[in-house]
């Protein structure tokens, strides 16, 4: 098997849904009930196990981080998920334009 389709080849991808719902919740210090909220919100979209178990990857955790430190800063759940995502447009766009910047210098 490939290393990157061996599950030990998954290891360093953020990408991958390793986690289940009360690890990432322990490892958070956050509740199952905050991460379902915040994939209610659609915020996250945890993938599911074949046994419908929701899994989260790391990169999901930081999202899920990142909303948790709003929310405990006074910020309406909606609110911190509508502001998590302008903030990946926004770093999305910039990476876009200094892409486009380092075409227009070749």
């Amino acid at each position: 098997m490939p290393a990157e389709t061996s599950p030990a080849g998954r290891l360093d991808d953020d990408d991958y849904p390793a986690y289940t719902m009360g690890r990432a919740a322990a490892i958070l210090g956050i509740t199952p009930a905050f991460l379902r909220a915040i994939g209610e919100a659609e915020l996250i979209t945890p993938l599911r196990s074949d046994g419908g178990h929701r899994r989260y990857s790391r990169r999901q955790l930081r999202t899920a981080g990142r909303a948790r430190e709003l929310v405990d800063q006074g910020t309406p759940i909606e609110a911190a998920c509508r502001i998590i995502d302008l903030e990946n447009r926004l770093d999305d766009a910039l990476r876009q334009n200094e892409e486009m910047r380092r075409r227009l210098d070749e």
